[in-house]
């Protein structure tokens, strides 16, 4: 089938402070054995990095925290959609790529869940893509509600799953993804 591979922001800043306390312990096993299990296949593979343009950003270019991860670096003949947004499809030619090679599902997965793996989710749907989401393989933050109260990376996970799989994505497993079905 026609399934591209989007992993979204796998970059080193998300290490450290001034990042909150992430729960996915298994993001970087799971995302290396997507990366893993496509590149065997000879599936084509559009990596995102944020080359934020806010000033002292841990996720700038030139900065530690700009790199990717490791065993998440693009490999020759893999292509590289820079943004400087949530949303991977703001501001960049990933539709265009996407049509080039001919793209029909968008499967995807990365750093933040909710934050700019959820937008470039909802703006892929929105543009008319079968977008397809990666929980397993995703990872957020602890954050403030505003209130006084922190809620927790998991329950941030849970909501924003439940949300984009209710309107804008299907969801699959990095295991049933390692075997690269992927149904129309």
């Amino acid at each position: 089938d026609r399934a591209v591979l989007l992993p979204v922001d796998m970059q080193q800043a998300f290490d450290a402070p001034p990042w909150p306390r992430r729960w996915n312990k298994e993001v970087d096993a799971n995302g290396v054995a997507l990366l893993a299990a496509w590149r065997a296949a000879g599936r084509k593979i559009i990596h995102v990095r944020h080359d934020s343009v806010q000033k002292g950003s841990t996720l700038a270019p030139g900065t530690p925290g700009n790199a990717f991860r490791p065993g998440f670096e693009p490999r020759e003949g893999e292509q590289l959609v820079t943004k400087n947004v949530n949303s991977a499809f703001i501001g960049t030619d990933l539709g265009y790529r996407l049509k080039e090679l001919g793209a029909k599902h968008v499967v995807t997965f990365g750093i933040s869940t909710d934050m700019c793996v959820s937008t470039t989710v909802r703006t892929g749907a929105n543009l008319g893509w079968d977008m397809i989401l990666v929980p397993d393989a995703c990872d957020c933050f602890d954050l403030p509600d505003g209130c006084g109260v922190t809620i927790p990376a998991e329950e941030i996970q849970r909501a924003h799953v439940a949300t984009l799989a209710f309107e804008f994505c299907r969801t699959m497993s990095t295991s049933e993804l390692a075997g690269l079905r992927v149904a129309a």
